[in-house]
């Protein structure tokens, strides 16, 4: 291997700026707010509230209007009202079956109303003739008296006149067993009367420029809003705030690589990729040859690449990682390209191995399955710079593994791997060049979140002039027509092609008894269905070398039919196999339903995927009826967005970036775009937050992201 004459180095180190760690009331714990003791401290930390400011930003998840106040004299039953008067009477009787009956009398001067609690002795206690108090709720005429049946209450005094409990639009907010609504209310309302003066977060400017409340209104309004237009506002403002922080961070982090490191200068035209091309047995199509050139000229570039590169199933991603590969090959660097399962690997390592090799390039494959001993020798082979392309699982970010010269890293199926995983394999090397990929189309949403920090590719375009899904078909079954599909199956395989059976589980699981096994199903399948047809196994609790020689016997044509688990999900390409059938379809995302159908019709022939599905919700049914309607990628990762939210698709503790508590990406794309824009430009002019006035937002940032943003700023 050529040794490289530039050793990439940090350049532009950030001004020394020191932050104030215990800025504001809201980094107090939560035991400083009026009445909450000890017991009251364990039940809100079971909902993530150990600070003041945690309390503050529990948010409510609904509300009731109470607000409209009337007169007892006026009241009409079936009505939903808030009243106030004076207690007159306070008993306490035995009902029906020993239930303990509470009744609370008030009178405004125009008339009497009760309210009724059951079993609740507490109320007779807290309720005293002479007080004033606000019953809401629905009125019923029982035992010749008006009265609400547990009604929201609150006692008024010469102290407190405003009632937190009725009366007003009343805030509902997350709760426990042993922690009501009621009394988080109560403990929220002492909080913002002790320490609702909050610092502004968010800039002048963005205030002005967006007419957002001050940070101190919104979160009276959010919680105690006096009007519907208010608490709108209120809730414009936090849901703005929280797609702004998560922008800025990201902005930070982009910024950072551009200004703050140098990366390496790699050589895009050389006889290694020249080479390469000759080999291929076919042409580059317009898309992929469009991404080389982005990704070679990123690569070319002093600052380190950070890209995405999103692609259709059997868009040939792979092609292209390779050539990026071998950019950083023959401008004298290692590089390494990492898979999440070790099929996929293997895969990707099988079908690279003879061409690399014939080029003159040393590859190793390095997986958790393989001995101490071959790991060993692996490792002291990648360190003294023997080996040029390393392929593995995470068994390559292991920290016994060390690269002598790391400056290419591919992440394949990138979803799959957290934060923590690819910044150590990014930190083996000098600022290696990354580029990550997904056959999981992602919504223009979510790329602006989950990778808002990178740049991004993308192939639509399919080799060899195929369409997307243009010779698969995409019927949906119920269980009484699985004989046609057996049928189906055996009409492909006269026909001298092969066929997939996708279960959901390897073995019976408690919890989803009716889901075929993928054990007991091969057995059946084998004894029952096609006796005399070869029928593989394959799932993810075999050995590494148990399913390369599956997917070998599979590959050679010496398998008719392959019964396994998602782990054929991705990077399986055996052209031969026309169909696929699909065990329970309705229990798995879009996502993997698109990716399993890729794995058919990659090549000449018509393909059928079969899905068995009987769904027993709404949005199973919708997700059916979306795999049937849409056979493009991006088209249906909108519809998966829509059906499931954001959060169900990916993770964001996973993607390293903050909680949302209030924006969601599927309505708010607008405020996440002008968001956005707000955050950019901040960071383009003070890349590190230094200002004075932006004190507040820098230590802000830094809470909301924790760990994952603790080198954008130094402190």
């Amino acid at each position: 291997m050529n040794k490289p004459k530039n050793e990439p180095v940090s350049i532009n180190q950030p001004p020394k700026l020191v932050d104030d760690k215990n800025i504001g009331p809201l980094k107090l714990s939560v035991s400083k707010v009026k009445f909450v003791g000890p017991a009251i401290m364990n039940h809100l930390k079971r909902l993530g509230i150990e600070t003041v400011g945690d309390l503050l930003y529990h948010f409510p998840h609904r509300y009731i209007d109470l607000s409209k106040m009337r007169k007892i004299g006026e009241l009409r039953v079936g009505e939903n009202v808030t009243v106030i008067g004076e207690v007159r009477g306070v008993k306490i009787w035995r009902g029906r079956k020993g239930t303990r009956v509470i009744n609370v009398s008030i009178f405004d001067g125009t008339g009497y109303i009760a309210g009724t609690w059951f079993n609740q002795d507490f109320i007779a206690k807290r309720l005293r003739e002479g007080m004033q108090v606000t019953f809401s709720g629905k009125v019923a005429y029982k035992y010749r008296q008006l009265q609400i049946e547990n009604p929201f209450y609150d006692v008024l005094s010469e102290k407190s006149s405003e009632p937190v409990h009725s009366g007003r639009i009343v805030p509902i907010h997350p709760a426990t067993q042993n922690l009501t609504t009621n009394t988080i209310r109560r403990i929220v309302k002492n909080a913002l009367d002790e320490y609702g003066n909050v610092e502004e977060t968010l800039p002048g400017e963005i205030i002005k420029t967006y007419k957002l409340l001050s940070r101190a209104k919104a979160l009276k309004d959010i919680h105690f809003p006096s009007s519907r237009e208010l608490l709108l506002q209120a809730r414009a403002r936090f849901i703005f705030e929280e797609l702004f922080l998560m922008q800025l961070g990201l902005a930070a982090r982009k910024k950072r690589v551009e200004i703050q490191i140098k990366g390496i200068e790699h050589r895009r035209d050389g006889d290694l990729v020249r080479a390469f091309y000759e080999t291929l047995p076919f042409k580059l199509t317009s898309d992929q040859q469009k991404v080389i050139d982005e990704i070679q000229t990123d690569m070319e570039k002093s600052k380190p690449m950070n890209r995405l590169l999103q692609g259709e199933v059997g868009s040939g991603k792979t092609v292209v990682a390779l050539v990026s590969l071998l950019t950083a090959v023959q401008s004298g660097y290692q590089a390494a390209m990492m898979a999440p399962t070790e099929v996929l690997a293997g895969q990707h390592y099988l079908k690279t191995k003879e061409v690399l090799e014939r080029l003159g390039v040393t590859v190793a494959l390095l997986t958790g399955s393989l001995s101490l001993k071959e790991r060993e020798k692996i490792s002291g082979d990648i360190k003294d710079g023997n080996i040029d392309i390393v392929i593995g699982t995470h068994a390559i970010i292991q920290e016994s593994v060390d690269f002598a010269r790391l400056g290419m890293v591919v992440i394949d199926e990138q979803h799959r791997f957290g934060v923590m995983q690819r910044i150590n394999l990014k930190e083996k090397g000098y600022y290696p060049d990354v580029l990550v990929m997904s056959a999981t189309p992602i919504p223009r949403t979510l790329s602006l979140t989950l990778y808002g920090d990178l740049d991004v590719s993308i192939i639509k375009e399919l080799p060899g002039g195929r369409k997307i899904g243009g010779h698969v078909d995409t019927v949906l079954f119920d269980r009484k027509s699985r004989e046609l599909a057996y049928e189906k199956i055996r009409i492909e395989i006269a026909k001298g092609r092969q066929a997939y059976v996708v279960c959901p589980l390897i073995e019976e699981s408690d919890k989803l008894e009716d889901v075929k096994a993928v054990m007991e199903e091969a057995e059946r399948l084998k004894t029952e269905v096609f006796p005399d047809l070869r029928v593989g196994i394959i799932h993810g609790r075999m050995k590494a070398g148990e399913k390369e020689n599956v997917m070998k016997q599979f590959s050679k044509c010496e398998l008719d039919v392959l019964i396994s688990t998602t782990v054929i999900e991705v990077g399986i390409d055996v052209p031969n196999a026309t169909v696929m059938l699909v065990e329970d379809a309705d229990r798995f995302g879009l996502a993997q339903l698109h990716q399993l159908r890729g794995r058919i019709g990659r090549g000449e022939h018509k393909s059928y995927c079969i899905l068995f599905a009987d769904p027993t919700t709404e949005e199973g049914d919708k997700r059916m009826n979306a795999i049937l309607k849409i056979k493009d990628g991006f088209e249906l990762a909108e519809a998966d967005l829509q059906i499931r939210g954001e959060g169900q698709l990916f993770g964001t503790r996973q993607s390293g970036l903050p909680d949302l508590k209030l924006a969601k990406l599927t309505r708010d794309i607008e405020v996440l775009a002008e968001a956005r824009k707000a955050a950019f430009n901040i960071i383009d002019k003070d890349p590190y937050l230094a200002a004075p006035s932006y004190r507040q937002l820098r230590q802000e940032v830094k809470d909301k992201f924790g760990d994952n943003v603790d080198w954008l700023f130094q402190a």
